[in-house]
């Protein structure tokens, strides 16, 4: 059976940076999602698309097909006095912000200063060209529920 629209894809996968080293990784068959459900970028599903159960799909997907390029536009520094006194502040932490028009960012601190913090709105993988081993191991028609529910269910059905 070929991977297409609504078809539930397993697989197993490597995500390596340039210089080979593993940045994620998937190696058990517990990775799966529904083809054509945006779970994935748009490069990495379209590289997928009517490939059969065993077929290995190695592929380098460069930024402005990933996550981009980084903006260093999107790299502030803002009041420390902006975060509750007593939340205890982390290089790394990922959170939640808004824009002044109210739309919700996702960022990271990258630094912790006296009176600022500086924080990231780029996606963790942006500027970077992403280097994917993949295997198909299973391709099936999705179920009416995961098609409803948008996302495929584990062995027995419904798990969330």
């Amino acid at each position: 059976m070929q991977l297409t629209k609504d078809k539930v894809a397993i697989l197993n996968y490597t995500l390596k940076d340039k210089d080979s080293n593993i940045m994620d990784q998937s190696d058990d068959a517990t990775f799966s999602y529904i083809h054509g459900s945006k779970m994935l970028i748009p490069a990495l599903e379209n590289a997928l698309e009517g490939k059969q159960a065993g077929d290995k799909v190695n592929l380098v997907i460069e930024p402005e097909n990933a996550y981009g390029e980084r903006d260093e536009n999107r790299v502030q520094r803002v009041p420390r006095k902006m975060f509750p006194p007593e939340q205890e502040l982390e290089v790394g932490m990922p959170f939640s912000s808004a824009t002044p028009e109210g739309k919700a960012v996702n960022v990271v601190i990258t630094a912790i200063e006296e009176h600022e913090v500086v924080i990231d709105g780029n996606h963790p993988l942006a500027g970077m060209a992403l280097h994917f081993d993949i295997e198909l191991i299973e391709v099936r028609d999705a179920s009416e529920e995961e098609l409803a529910h948008g996302h495929v269910h584990g062995p027995g059905g419904h798990q969330h």
